[in-house]
């Protein structure tokens, strides 16, 4: 008798298979960080890995293992609360982070530069653009990330908020360990490290969305698809002073393409009325398309 083996589902396992790559790419980011910035230069920049930072100086416990020590407790906390599978994706992060903080730290224990100022600033760059890759391949390394979680779980607190006030209390740990000083170049690390992870996931902002209102929606609309090549969606509208009829055009265009968007709508329109805004992340026909 014949056992029928299930199908592998190859676009998941492709699609699984980027996101650890994603992972892996992304602490190999944070591990640089941490070596050759922020360790260096005592920066406890909030996380798991500035509790380490503070814990190295004081006991001289290796970072990738103090970031193992730490998380033990959340990972049990975090199965409790939050489930398995949230555990599992966190654990594989927080053993990646551990073992290439260690690999780097040994293999490469150089400093990047003796100046503190550029230590925060590109420490905070290196981290912020590794946890952004993590998130963005659905993983997490542990830490506040967990913390937040739970205490959302917990008393409603957003995880946003989670994560500020848990990085809050370990820039605070820095402040009694190494002074204000260094304190205060932590926390400026930690804001642009959060920045970054902003940028990271959500792109730059290049595209620019346009909503225009206007009595001559087929004229400017004609321009934009011939001139500009972009795709314009039509609305009907009525103006609520007036009640004159008026036509709403959404259009998204990138931003080399704005100035030329303005003298098509001031020349088909004098009246018109258009918001522009930036569009974080665009998905479609012209732009990105989102991955299944």
């Amino acid at each position: 008798m014949k056992i029928k083996l299930p199908k592998l589902d190859k676009a998941k396992l492709k699609k699984t298979a980027g996101e650890i790559l994603g992972i892996i790419i992304g602490t190999i980011f944070m591990a640089f960080s941490l070596v050759l910035f922020l360790i260096p230069h005592r920066l406890a920049a909030g996380g798991a890995s500035g509790l380490a930072v503070i814990i190295f100086y004081l006991f001289k416990l290796p970072v990738g293992v103090s970031i193992l020590l730490i998380n033990v407790p959340l990972f049990i906390a975090a199965y409790f609360f939050l489930g398995p599978q949230v555990v599992v994706r966190s654990l594989l992060g927080t053993l990646i982070f551990s073992a290439v903080s260690e690999l780097v730290s040994l293999y490469l224990p150089l400093v990047a530069t003796g100046d503190i100022l550029l230590a925060a600033v590109y420490g905070g760059i290196l981290m912020g653009i590794g946890i952004g890759i993590v998130f963005r391949s659905r993983g997490s390394t542990g830490g506040t990330s967990l913390i937040s979680l739970i205490l959302h779980r917990l008393i409603g607190l957003s995880t946003g908020q989670g994560i500020l006030y848990s990085d809050l209390v370990i820039i605070a740990l820095g402040l009694f360990a190494f002074g204000g000083e260094v304190a205060m170049y932590a926390a400026l690390s930690l804001f642009v490290s959060t920045y970054v992870i902003d940028v990271v996931q959500e792109g730059l902002g290049l595209a620019k969305s346009v909503l225009i209102i206007t009595s001559r929606g087929q004229v400017i609309a004609d321009r934009l698809l011939v001139e500009l090549n972009r795709g314009v969606t039509r609305l009907s509208g009525r103006g609520a002073y007036t009640g004159e009829p008026r036509e709403l055009l959404l259009c998204v265009v990138n931003r080399l393409q704005v100035a030329q968007l303005k003298t098509i709508v001031q020349e088909g329109d004098p009246e018109a009325f258009f918001i522009i805004g930036s569009a974080n992340e665009v998905h479609g026909e012209g732009f990105r398309r989102l991955s299944p």
